[in-house]
């Protein structure tokens, strides 16, 4: 509900000035649903630092605004987008997925919600975030399929989808008041994660699921922290783990 109300909040920051391109992200994150709690990971992640997830509230609507960003580019590039923006034509929803990629969530972390001493490096991690996923959505389009390796798949997504997450796990610890270390630590695990979650390594990558599900607890026994919320993240790994090695679901897992 909290990020529900972010959400709301930070779509009503548009008006009075820019009422149609409110109109158009609102239409936009309304048909956009997802199979992952992306919300939850920023608020653990600062919850383990701190015992306190709800500081974190914007950064879950950061992150979901990339996520129905970069989830309807992928989808117009793979040319299944036309339904996928409700009332809105093809041009509208693609200006609003611009909007809600790199603009919108630059005003979440620039707002009064966000302390003043973290604005600069949060603003930072949304925009390098972008470069780095584009890099590798390019890769992804310009690979070719018949001579693709374990590594250049794995490659590709840490760039288009590790990003993501890379960014919103350090963007957490940085507001959290975290030490650089321990923000780098929790860029790997963000990283990490998300290869998790990648549909790619479904089925012949189950060894490469299991392995990289070995190094996110890693990573999480090094940081330590709350140990409620650092065991609610060490479940959440394990679950998403599992989801993706149910054969029933494979259709179904994607990020967005």
């Amino acid at each position: 509900m909290d990020v529900d109300a972010e959400m709301q909040a930070t779509l009503e920051r548009l008006a009075p000035q820019a009422d149609a391109v409110r109109a158009a992200v609102t239409e936009l994150v309304r048909n956009r649903e997802f199979t992952h709690p992306l919300s939850v990971l920023p608020l653990i992640v600062h919850a383990v630092e701190t015992g306190a997830p709800e500081p974190a509230v914007p950064l879950a609507v950061v992150h979901e605004l990339w996520w129905i960003s970069a989830c309807h580019l992928d989808d117009l590039a793979d040319g299944q987008g036309a339904h996928l923006g409700g009332d809105l034509g093809g041009a509208e929803a693609l200006l609003a997925a611009f909007v809600s990629g790199t603009p919108l969530p630059l005003l979440v972390v620039q707002s009064q919600a966000v302390p003043e001493s973290v604005r600069g490096a949060l603003s930072a991690e949304i925009v390098k975030c972008s470069i780095l996923a584009t890099e590798g959505q390019l890769s992804d389009l310009r690979g070719d399929a018949a001579t693709a390796t374990r590594d250049s798949v794995v490659t590709a997504y840490r760039g288009k989808s590790g990003a993501p997450f890379s960014m919103v796990t350090a963007m957490a610890a940085e507001w959290a008041g975290a030490e650089s270390a321990r923000v780098e630590l929790w860029r790997d695990f963000g990283d990490v994660f998300d290869t998790l979650l990648a549909p790619v390594v479904l089925g012949r990558y189950e060894d490469d699921i299991n392995e990289f599900r070995g190094e996110a607890h890693r990573i999480l026994d090094e940081l330590g922290g709350d140990e409620t919320y650092l065991s609610a993240m060490r479940n959440l790994v394990d679950e998403s783990s599992r989801m993706l090695l149910r054969a029933d679901l494979a259709r179904e897992v994607t990020v967005g």
